[in-house]
């Protein structure tokens, strides 16, 4: 048997000394891990630090069709300042109908269909819908929703323009106009899924005055425009409780969003992924929202998991 020292190596050997690597041998092996850990271990010691730094490892941490999705008007010093605007300042793509960024813990694709991107039922009928441009909204135009009694919104995404092997969410993104009405106590109903499936069905609150754990009271479905409360005999409304992510939260950008629901995009399967919001068995009528668009992005606590 041979001896061992306290150190636990063989007698007449030395411990590898990882400093003692070639800098680009450290960049190739750094590439394979995530961009969070390159960071982490930049701090081992100066030669993990310069190699952190290389192309070599935050190209690899770029999706590998990044120079088809990126205007070619972009220039930057390096990949790893690439990467990082990616992270923080989303481009415009497909003539500005979406946006691209990359979430900054493991560089998985993030897109925003913008609202002229979206099928919005009555979308192009100025008495229901209007088109404007404000300066909060990443893209030229924003849908401003005046007043309709069948709301319907659908958007669609190839899968393959997805990071493969990802969990994502789908958000809603909107904001409420002071004088919003018709969403207090009337769900819509959202849904996620693939073209041809059935995918997900949930409940979900537009309100963005009353808090998530207020108690929610939903009015019976009603006859055209009116309600069955209306008339002798019929049941009255029915006092429901929603969970938390049923209602809408404020994003870091001001801006509101609901979630739709998620969806595993497997690295095999190729299709069009599907998200909807829809009112349109209430009857009532309902305005004040403004659609910036709906953002699909991964869900990171199962990425972290």
């Amino acid at each position: 048997m041979e001896a061992v020292d306290k150190g636990g190596f063989r007698r007449g050997t030395l411990p590898l000394d990882l400093n003692a690597l070639p800098q680009d041998c450290i960049a190739t092996v750094l590439s394979f891990t995530s961009p969070r850990d390159a960071c982490r271990l930049s701090l081992v010691s100066k030669i993990f630090k310069s190699a952190a730094q290389s192309d070599t490892v935050w190209e690899r941490f770029l999706p590998s069709d990044y120079h088809h999705l990126i205007p070619s008007s972009l220039s930057f010093s390096s990949m790893k300042d690439l990467y990082f605007s990616l992270c923080q300042n989303p481009v415009l793509i497909d003539g500005g109908r979406k946006s691209l960024s990359l979430e900054r813990e493991s560089g998985k694709k993030c897109y925003m269909l913008s609202a002229r991107d979206l099928l919005i039922v009555w979308g192009d009928t100025p008495t229901y819908w209007r088109w404007v441009s404000i300066p909060e909204s990443r893209f030229e135009e924003v849908a401003e929703l005046i007043s309709v009694c069948w709301l319907e919104i659908r958007g669609k995404i190839s899968t393959s323009m997805l990071s493969p092997s990802t969990y994502y969410k789908a958000y809603l993104v909107f904001k409420a106009t002071i004088g919003a009405y018709g969403f207090d106590f009337q769900p819509v109903e959202v849904t996620v899924g693939l073209v041809g499936t059935q995918g997900s069905k949930r409940t979900a609150y537009l309100d963005a005055e009353r808090g998530p754990r207020e108690q929610r009271y939903q009015f019976p479905r009603r006859i055209g425009l009116f309600s069955r409360s209306r008339f002798p005999g019929l049941q009255p409304s029915v006092a429901t409780r929603a969970s938390d992510d049923q209602y809408p939260k404020t994003r870091a950008d001001g801006w509101l969003e609901i979630e739709l629901g998620e969806f595993f995009n497997e690295e095999c399967i190729d299709g069009e992924l599907e998200m909807s919001v829809l009112e349109v068995e209430a009857g009532h009528w309902k305005g004040g929202l403004v659609i910036q668009g709906i953002e699909i992005r991964p869900n990171r606590c199962v990425s972290d998991s």
